[in-house]
């Protein structure tokens, strides 16, 4: 599950971590590591992508939703 999940790197290689214990036991290598929590930018994203206008496949043309913040 997408939510669940924490992306850690160490510049060399990426790690799925899907509990905190994963999470400790490569912090517990000693070396620095990178990570993001794939939830927060999901819901992020999702939030941003119902905000936007749709387009009809066919040809193009924009369809104009509403949208407190245009």
């Amino acid at each position: 599950d997408l939510e669940r999940m924490t992306l850690m790197s160490d510049g060399a290689t990426v790690y799925e971590c899907t509990s905190p214990d994963e999470v400790h036991a490569l912090l517990q290598g000693g070396q620095g590591i990178f990570g993001i929590a794939v939830g927060v930018v999901w819901r992020d994203v999702e939030s941003a992508l119902s905000q936007l206008h749709g387009e009809r496949v066919d040809t193009g043309e924009t369809l104009v939703g509403h949208n407190p913040g245009d």
